[in-house]
């Protein structure tokens, strides 16, 4: 068949919709990297230049990404990594270590992992070393037992970079930005962190050592080109399918679901909410997941969907898994919260208020003995929906305790709404003005 016949093929709808899942799943799980770093052009080739002068020029560097979570920082550096290795130099003599701080959380640990990222476990084999700085010094010599004269150049990426920070006098730090200091070794160090403040808490012996060069990553776009992020990451390349035909008619589809007024309004307030790539692949992940041959286009109605799901609010949902008893004190808390203007309060005050409302039961379906409200005050606690006012209040007795109630007015109210077989009497006096 030849190319032109198969590119116009006509394949099943299933196979299609397959097919578009497949693209789109790579594309916003980050498993496929973009071919330009969308928003981010300036930070990618200044990156690449300081990177390839030590991967090239045998050139020492450090420099930290800065930016918040979700904006970009990984895939900016992963792309510049992949254009930096399409030179046959890099390819050939960069030698890379990815550190984790969350993984690597003292400077043994670290140790330990640079030797086997390195694959210098037989080199090291059973040596004692007195100092890390004797320990990294070593691994460094290590390498240059190779054929070339000198050592070979080595990328040290940090990644959540401020918890290194935190290491016991941050020998790990001070040690690879010294290395990147001097002559002895090409060592580009690479700090990712997404705290805006990560240089005050560096002390002034590793300050002195570091480049303060510094790569900020922001995604800060208008709400068009927000827009128009969507459309693009939910729109087919030419090429992808080969059914060319199914291909525009998906787009055609995109094309026409961006334009559409209620996914606009929602897509405003996922905008207003989070401008970040995150965020944004997650809703679109949750409308591909809708498409199936029975239904093979993303619809306005699946947008809105996925975009309730993203907003569901996790404390309002816990509401729904609480006891009659549980919940029976919230509404307490929500009606103090109510008549003393947000004032914290104690159990005491919460069961007296409780009570009020037993007062008007001729049943005795919520009569619970004293240590059985204490346990679910408690339960409130653990579950965060009730936090202490100070911790110093640890000496006060339980019940003269102050706390505050983490949820406000709206959540209690829309909970009371979709709990299972709420009885009708609690629903009331949640909503009556006063307990």
């Amino acid at each position: 068949m030849s190319k032109r016949k198969a590119r116009d093929a006509h394949l099943p709808v299933g196979e299609c919709i397959s097919q578009v899942q497949e693209i789109l799943r790579k594309r916003l799980c980050n498993q496929q990297l973009p071919d330009r770093p969308e928003g981010v052009e300036a930070q990618h080739k200044h990156l690449l230049e300081l990177l390839k002068r030590t991967a090239v020029h045998g050139e020492s560097n450090s420099v930290l990404i800065v930016g918040p979570r979700g904006a970009g920082k990984t895939m900016l550096l992963k792309c510049v990594l992949r254009d930096l290795l399409m030179e046959k130099e890099a390819q050939k003599n960069l030698l890379q270590v990815h550190l984790n701080g969350l993984l690597q959380t003292d400077d043994r640990i670290a140790l330990q992992e640079m030797t086997r990222q390195l694959h210098l476990e037989n080199v090291v084999g059973d040596k004692v070393f007195g100092s890390f700085a004797e320990n990294l010094n070593f691994l460094l010599e290590a390498l240059k037992k190779g054929d070339r004269s000198s050592s070979r150049p080595v990328l040290f990426v940090l990644d959540e970079f401020d918890l290194f920070a935190h290491h016991k006098n941050q020998t790990l730090l001070y040690n690879l930005f010294d290395v990147s200091q001097s002559a002895q070794a090409p060592v580009a160090v690479v700090g990712v962190t997404c705290r805006l403040d990560v240089l005050e808490l560096l002390e002034k012996r590793v300050k002195s050592r570091f480049s303060h060069r510094q790569i900020h990553v922001l995604s800060n776009p208008t709400f068009r080109q927000y827009l128009e992020r969507v459309q693009t990451q939910l729109s087919l390349q030419p090429g992808d399918l080969p059914d060319d035909k199914f291909a525009q008619h998906w787009n055609v589809s995109i094309k026409t679901l961006c334009e559409d007024k209620s996914v606009e309004e929602a897509l405003q307030r996922h905008y207003n909410s989070s401008k970040d790539f995150r965020s944004n692949h997650m809703l679109l992940m949750l409308c591909l997941s809708r498409v199936s041959v029975a239904k093979p286009a993303i619809k306005p109605a699946d947008l809105l969907e996925a975009s309730r799901m993203c907003f569901i609010d996790a404390e309002a949902n816990m509401l729904h898994g609480l006891s009659i008893l549980e919940l029976c004190l919230i509404i307490a808390m929500k009606h103090l919260n109510d008549l003393y203007e947000g004032e914290p309060f104690n159990l005491q005050m919460v069961h007296n208020e409780f009570k009020k409302f037993l007062q008007r039961k001729s049943n005795s379906m919520y009569n619970f003995e004293q240590p059985v409200i204490m346990k679910a005050f408690e339960h409130l606690q653990q579950l965060e929906m009730i936090r202490p006012v100070d911790s110093s209040t640890a000496k006060t007795q339980r019940e003269y305790q102050l706390m505050r109630l983490m949820l406000d007015h709206t959540q209690v109210m829309e909970a009371l709404q979709k709990y299972p077989q709420c009885p009708t009497d609690v629903k009331q006096w949640a909503m009556s003005a006063f307990g």
